[in-house]
């Protein structure tokens, strides 16, 4: 996994989960705490809610990404950046300071004017984007958007026939759309990877941020640090029924569970106590190998699908993915004559049977070895038709 320098601020594996407060200077945004357009206010406000708080990072948007709005220009854009630059100007904490926009040209005033780093919810749509942010050697987020400035995040959009194929279409899911529009128009070596959490279109549903979410460990397979805006979203509210204004407890619970997933960067504007659930993700994830002579980097793989992400990104064969993961799963109720067969024919196929000493067994083998053994069984038994359960769950 690839350190990010953001303004001097470390950001990976290696370094504790970083916190994103929030500041707009939009006067359509919907969530009025965070919405100042006086420069003085709202350096008040970067300083006292968000930097006294625990924010690493203050990301300013000039206007609302909600789809309701019509999408502003960069004309329009570098006509509000004024306030954004007085403010960071009049700013008396010390963050880093990241300008949200899609345009190249606002980018750079930006970087011009004392910003640290660019938040690109348009996923390098602007061809010049990744040019400009290598040119000043600053980190960008990127957000997972299709190749169009006018409609950020709605990945779906994207021509995926003519970006890739006809066949990939058809056997791509919404994740496999993110996850490939994050690959578009390519990485720069200051890249942090966003999987665009939200209803960024009317298309994108709460099922759809909810499986990214199940499998926000994928997205490491770019070898990128992740960035997750999650604060108070539709898939996270509609699971304990809240409105956005009483959705804070599920958005920390998220919080934990996105950094024990892999995520780097959290974007919320309840600074103090998203940084106290990060910190409880981070101090609970599982610590990985990173030494030695030669480079030992352990991967958090726990799917099929995580696995074949990495073996894409490295340039293995995408088959051996299957035998890159150990499940292990208790099986009740055997008789005599189904513990025998698999006593026999488990560890033919490269699995582990372990028999208990009382009414449960364990079945271990990675997903290759487990699909392979309820093959060698006719699925009209009991026996046949719980290895045939387990194997079409193996993804």
């Amino acid at each position: 996994m690839q350190t990010v320098d953001a303004g001097g601020l470390r950001i990976g594996d290696d370094h504790p989960p970083r916190i994103m407060g929030v500041l707009n200077v939009s006067r359509e945004s919907p969530y009025d705490p965070s919405v100042y357009d006086d420069p003085g206010e709202a350096a008040a406000y970067v300083d006292r809610e968000l930097i006294d708080q625990g924010a690493d990072i203050v990301d300013i948007g000039l206007e609302s990404a909600n789809k309701r709005f019509e999408v502003l220009s960069a004309e329009e854009e570098l006509d509000r950046l004024d306030v954004a630059i007085e403010t960071i100007e009049s700013v008396n904490g010390d963050a880093v300071f990241s300008i949200e926009t899609r345009y190249h040209e606002v980018a750079e005033r930006a970087l011009q004017r004392g910003f640290d780093m660019v938040n690109d919810i348009g996923g390098f749509a602007d061809p010049k984007m990744p040019e400009i942010c290598s040119d000043y050697d600053v980190a960008v987020a990127k957000m997972a958007s299709p190749p169009d400035l006018q409609r950020p995040g709605a990945v779906e959009e994207t021509p995926w026939a003519e970006r890739r194929s006809p066949e990939w279409e058809r056997g791509a899911d919404y994740v496999d759309q993110v996850y490939e529009a994050l690959k578009q128009h390519g990485l720069t070596d200051k890249t942090i990877v966003d999987p665009a959490f939200g209803g960024w279109s009317e298309a994108q549903t709460i099922e759809d941020d909810r499986e990214t979410f199940r499998r926000l460990r994928e997205f490491r397979g770019l070898g990128r640090p992740i960035l997750v805006s999650i604060n108070r979203k539709n898939f996270l509210r509609s699971i304990a029924d809240r409105s956005t204004e009483a959705a804070l407890p599920v958005s920390l619970a998220a919080t934990s569970m996105a950094v024990e997933r892999g995520a780097h960067v959290i974007r919320t504007h309840d600074v103090a106590e998203t940084r106290d659930a990060a910190l409880v993700g981070d101090t609970f994830t599982r610590q990985r190998i990173d030494d030695g002579a030669i480079d030992i980097e352990e991967l958090d793989v726990t799917t099929v699908g995580e696995a074949k992400r990495h073996c894409e990104r490295v340039g293995a064969d995408e088959r051996t993915a299957t035998r890159s993961v150990v499940r292990v799963f208790e099986l009740g109720g055997l008789s005599p004559t189904q513990r025998d067969w698999l006593a026999t024919h488990a560890p033919a196929h490269g699995g582990v049977y372990a028999p208990g000493e009382g009414d449960s067994d364990l079945l271990i083998g990675s997903p290759a070895a487990l699909g392979a053994l309820a093959t060698d069984i006719d699925e009209s038994n009991a026996l046949g038709e719980a290895l045939a359960t387990i194997a079409e769950r193996l993804e």
